[in-house]
């Protein structure tokens, strides 16, 4: 098993429990007591976990605390372009859909630039600019107004209304947190009440979402796992996840990072 590897299995256990023991990793790991230290050490760096003594616990992220947009571009680039290229399949041409705001929309949007007489709706003031930036004569953007968020997102009554009373064919959905019982969350309050009405605004739902998201809550719910039609994450989700997820989602997918052939 790659180091990569062994620490994700420590972090999936560690979210799991709570917390764990260097002793029983290095008995169900098969590997030494330095280099599950090591792994620890590591982990702690990313701001994943606290290493105590004998072992190490799970950092909880606050519910509320909301990354702005810059900090989030920054992690997890390759899994997240690895999802746009995968969600931009789904995208079928002269449709009407609605992109939410997010690092991951952000990249679905450069991989949509060439598909043709498309409509888009989108609360992202980064997803609008890439469409602008493409300047096709055969594709419509809508930005909807309302007031700014840390992550670059209009929400409000004016978004509100932008949104409400549209029917469009699908709506690529950025999400903060994905959790069995809690669902898809965000932690602004304002940018859940946007997020759920282009939710109900929508025939079919695809959630963006990456492996870190697995197991973070935020404090506002968006919407249940089972009101996507499609979630699309990357191959470092964990086993366990794929399976709750499976249960309540009609499609999962699993984008392959370069390299992987799965």
């Amino acid at each position: 098993m790659l180091a990569a590897q062994r620490q994700e299995v420590i972090l999936e256990r560690i979210r799991r429990d709570g917390g764990v023991r260097v002793t029983d990793l290095v008995e169900s790991l098969l590997v030494s007591d330095m280099t599950v230290r090591r792994d620890l050490d590591a982990l702690e760096s990313r701001g994943t976990v606290r290493k105590v003594h004998g072992g190490a616990v799970a950092v909880e992220a606050a519910r509320t605390a909301e990354p702005g947009f810059e900090a989030k571009s920054a992690r997890q680039e390759h899994e997240k372009q690895a999802i746009a290229r995968a969600t931009a399949e789904l995208v079928e041409p002269h449709s009407a859909i609605g992109l939410s705001a997010g690092t991951t929309t952000a990249a679905v949007a450069e991989h949509l630039v060439d598909i043709p007489g498309l409509t888009v709706v989108t609360n992202s003031l980064h997803v609008a600019e890439v469409f602008h930036r493409s300047d096709r004569s055969d594709r419509t953007v809508a930005l909807t107004g309302g007031f700014r968020t840390p992550s670059d997102a209009l929400v409000g009554p004016m978004a509100l209304t932008a949104v409400r009373g549209l029917n469009l064919d699908l709506l690529v959905l950025g999400v903060h947190g994905v959790q069995e019982h809690a669902g898809f969350t965000t932690p602004n309050l304002m940018e859940a009440e946007t997020n759920r009405a282009l939710v109900e605004a929508s025939s079919t739902i695809v959630v963006t979402a990456d492996h870190s998201k697995w197991g973070t809550v935020g404090i506002s719910t968006i919407a249940p796992l089972g009101r996507a039609n499609f979630l699309v994450s990357d191959s470092g989700l964990p086993t366990e996840a794929r399976e709750t997820l499976a249960e309540h989602i009609g499609h999962l997918v699993i984008a392959d990072l370069p390299g992987e052939n799965s």
